[in-house]
């Protein structure tokens, strides 16, 4: 079985470079129209003046320039125009398509790989990096490309003219285009860096304050944490005040490279002029030309500051997707059995990467089809890390799980994690409404479905009364107790309809009345599936058939 092909962030460029292209050219044929604008109209104008008005009558060429001028300035205002529209239409699209793609690559890695990141700086990465690089070619790279093909294009029109005025130009060119961006950019990676991981840090000390406001509150320390995010924005503004200076550093030098050019550009025309070799329009059209071309050049610093941070912003993705992932991906799945089957752990032992400590060692556990079992033991004892092997969220160091008689490790992810309706301990409620909270749990479930398993947890009532299934349940279920979070975070979880039920910690924070309504109601509802629940809280008569107790490791 081949292995498949990883989806680079190259990759997401690449599906949109037909667009991209097209901007590109849109971006240069501007700038030419632009360019060719100026140079023609300074020379139309000069000899125009020269000719006076007695020239004018007398068989002076008024209308090809004329309809050069006209000609130019049409298609400098439509392809400005299309190249805004293609270049905006391109930048979101590859927005949209970053964001898949970080979602894509990063979400099998959660959690055991991301679980060592904050909150914060993964949204950091999902806002801040993605809008740096999102719009890398059309502000960076497109940019320079079109810069560097009318330079070339100018340098030889200007050869074509005056041939010293073309080395003058070549050599404005790269000083400008070059040299000064260089000077301006040397040594800033390592201040951008900086620069990122300080923005990360602001935006993570707000989410992090914004999400335990509540706790803050009743902490009385909001104050303290208004000035952890002060320090942090203070911070941050110092590396983008650093940033700025660079950026007037590099455009005063740029000011003195293109004054000291144009004079020259000048002097040369000119010499050029007396010296017969050119005559006064197109003395002319070559000053105008270079002033056209310094305005066009202007931009190289701004692009080559986006081309920096775009840069450093896609390193920062790629550090986050490009981990392996807590799991590898059998190269040759084998078929899962066709009935529920019963779930074992073999001999099996865990130790968390780096720690010495074994939090589970020679467990074995049996759960029959139908059956339902109950796992306790103190807090750290292993229980969620029991679960976490269950999911394949990783590899026992040593024994089997197995499902059937097969090793989970040779089924396919997406198969085995079929077979598991979780629950897990605080299961969010997402913003939106009851049908759209349900139907992660089956997302082909109708309205008759949902009002049933709605009813198997006793919140039909509730429902009805809020308005209905498009009934909107606020941020994290902002309008419901903790016992309708929970029950509708249950109901969920049935609804995937999977032969195996897992439950870590399904009672936590709910009062012993609530928990005890609620655990009743699950295995009314739970019909012929299996039950394994994690829990450190006393269970009533009927509930589980078994129940166990981690100690130091193993099941007891």
């Amino acid at each position: 079985m081949n292995t498949p092909r990883i989806d680079t962030l190259k990759d997401v460029f690449t599906r949109h470079r037909a667009r991209l292209l097209l901007t590109l050219l849109l971006l240069w044929t501007t700038m030419l129209a632009g360019t060719a604008l100026l140079g023609l109209s300074g020379g139309f104008l000069t000899a125009a003046a020269l000719a006076g008005a007695a020239g004018l009558g007398s068989g002076f060429n008024f209308f090809s320039p004329s309809a050069g001028i006209r000609g130019l300035t049409m298609a400098r205002i439509v392809s400005r125009y299309f190249e805004k529209l293609v270049g905006h239409d391109v930048t979101l699209r590859i927005a949209r398509d970053l964001r898949v793609w970080f979602f894509r690559r990063a979400l099998p890695l959660a959690p055991a790989r991301l679980a060592g990141i904050r909150t914060g700086e993964l949204l950091a990465r999902l806002m801040s990096d993605i809008g740096e690089v999102d719009g890398l070619l059309v502000r960076a790279i497109g940019p320079l490309l079109a810069l560097a093909g009318i330079s070339v294009v100018a340098v030889v029109s200007a050869g074509i003219i005056y041939p010293p005025a073309a080395a003058l130009l070549a050599v404005l060119a790269l000083l400008i285009g070059i040299g000064v961006p260089w000077l301006t950019v040397r040594g800033a990676g390592e201040q951008e860096r900086d620069r990122a991981l300080h923005r990360a840090q602001l935006r993570t000390q707000s989410f992090e304050g914004l999400e335990g406001a509540a706790d803050l509150a009743a902490l009385q320390a909001g104050e303290h944490w208004n000035q952890r995010v002060l320090v942090a924005a203070k911070q941050l503004k110092s590396r983008d005040r650093r940033r700025r200076w660079r950026l007037i550093r590099g455009n005063a030098l740029h000011g003195l490279c293109a004054a000291a050019g144009l004079v020259a550009m000048l002097w040369l025309a000119l010499h050029g002029f007396q010296q017969g070799a050119i005559d006064a329009a197109l003395a002319a059209a070559l000053v105008f030309l270079t002033v056209a071309l310094l305005e066009l050049w202007a931009g190289i610093g701004l692009a080559w500051q986006s081309w920096l941070s775009g840069r450093v912003a896609a390193v920062r993705l790629e550090t986050i997707v490009d981990q392996a992932p807590g799991v590898a991906e059998p190269t040759d799945p084998v078929a899962l059995p066709a009935q529920a089957a019963t779930l074992s752990f073999d001999n099996v032992a865990f130790r968390w990467p780096g720690q010495a400590r074994a939090l589970l060692q020679d467990v074995q556990l049996e759960l029959q089809p139908g059956e339902r079992i109950a796992i306790g033991g103190d807090s750290g004892s292993g229980k969620t890390t029991l679960s976490a092997l269950l999911l394949r969220l990783w590899d026992p160091d040593a024994g089997r799980v197995r499902y059937g008689g097969i090793d989970i490790a040779h089924l396919a992810q997406d198969h085995w994690h079929r077979q598991i309706a979780w629950l897990p301990q605080n299961a969010p409620v997402f913003a939106g409404s009851i049908a759209d909270n349900l139907r992660l749990g089956d997302p082909d479930a109708g309205d008759a479905r949902l009002w049933q398993v709605l009813a198997d947890v006793r919140l039909q009532g509730w429902a009805e009364q809020l308005g209905g299934l498009q009934a909107w349940v606020g941020e994290n279920g902002a309008t419901m107790s903790a016992g309708q979070a929970r029950r509708l975070a249950l109901a969920r979880a049935l609804l995937r309809d999977a032969p195996i039920l897992l439950l870590d910690e399904p009672t936590e924070g709910l009062d012993v009345d609530t928990a005890h309504a609620l655990l009743h109601d699950m295995v009314a509802a739970l019909g012929g599936r299996s039950l394994l629940m994690i829990t450190h809280d006393a269970l009533p008569e009927g509930i589980v058939h078994r129940s166990y107790r981690l100690r130091e490791g193993r099941l007891g």
